[in-house]
């Protein structure tokens, strides 16, 4: 609504109360799970039987905690695992791929463009299904014909990797080709004419320009690819991320222990993003 226009005291205020309404809906289940993370009961609902840090330093059964529970410390490293992998390689390719797009032109662009974007409007089960179908398929061929097992074509860790780079490397492209759009090469024209070799222009003259932008699609990868469920689902072996081992714990009867993972991850999501939002302040400042 833009505030120019004269509004109504009746529309002023259906416009505040759906803004309201807006934030009410996306933030009550998460402070409903925040508050029943410290219930004092076995069951993570009503009723509440008091305050209790049980379900995140407990130490015995039936009340251990996150911290103690081997399977969700397992689940969180493998999920850090892979997010630094996919983090690392989309970043790269990333980059790569916006100064391609950016700065050169070929025949078919817009449809490798347009190839490049496919991977967002694929469904992510679709597409986890489709990475396993063609790493079974290649692993079997190379079995029959050379009788080699190639472990990393089975279902496993690696897959997950590939499977979440294919589509976060096109959301980090996206973010660090619009800072390049934006960029002055005129700044590199003239270091290139003081005598800077390309090597050093790129890194002291557009590195830094692209370093906010590379900042900020590195923490989006990351709690992407940390908190991805479904196409890590499909291509999931024995060692669980974190997201796999809750689905399998939800199965089995759920208790606040959940509870306490989801504060723990919003409280590291919520983190993330405001150093994000401190580093693109910074950069923003002339």
């Amino acid at each position: 609504m833009l505030a120019s226009l004269p509004r109504s005291p009746l529309l002023r205020f259906a416009y505040a109360a759906y803004v309201a309404l807006f934030f009410v809906y996306m933030a009550l289940p998460l402070a409903v799970v925040a508050v029943f993370a410290f219930n004092d009961s076995q069951f993570p609902g009503l009723p509440w039987d008091g305050f209790t840090l049980d379900w995140f330093i407990g130490a015995e059964q039936p009340r251990l905690g996150l911290i103690n529970d081997r399977r969700i410390v397992a689940g969180f490293f493998n999920s850090a695992f892979v997010a630094f992998w996919v983090t690392a390689l989309s970043l790269t390719v990333a980059t790569t791929t916006a100064f391609l797009f950016d700065r050169h032109d070929f025949r078919f662009k817009e449809f490798a463009y347009l190839m490049m974007l496919a991977p967002l409007v694929i469904p992510g089960v679709i597409l986890g299904i489709s990475i396993l179908v063609f790493s079974s398929t290649l692993a079997e061929a190379v079995n029959s014909l050379t009788g080699l097992e190639i472990g990393a074509l089975r279902p496993g860790l690696f897959l997950v990797i590939l499977g979440q780079f294919s589509f976060i490397t096109t959301i980090a492209t996206l973010v660090i080709a619009a800072r390049l759009r934006r960029f002055d090469r005129t700044l590199e024209e003239a270091a290139l004419n003081l005598g800077a070799t390309p090597a050093v222009v790129f890194r002291t003259i557009t590195l830094p320009w692209l370093r906010p932008a590379l900042f900020g699609a590195g923490i989006v990868a990351f709690l992407i690819s940390f908190e991805n469920f479904n196409t890590t689902l499909i291509l999931n072996g024995s060692n669980a991320p974190l997201t796999v081992t809750m689905f399998d714990r939800m199965r089995e009867g759920s208790t606040p222990v959940l509870n306490a993972v989801s504060v723990t991850l919003m409280v590291g999501s919520g983190l993330l993003g405001l150093l994000g939002i401190l580093v693109q302040g910074r950069a923003a400042k002339p």
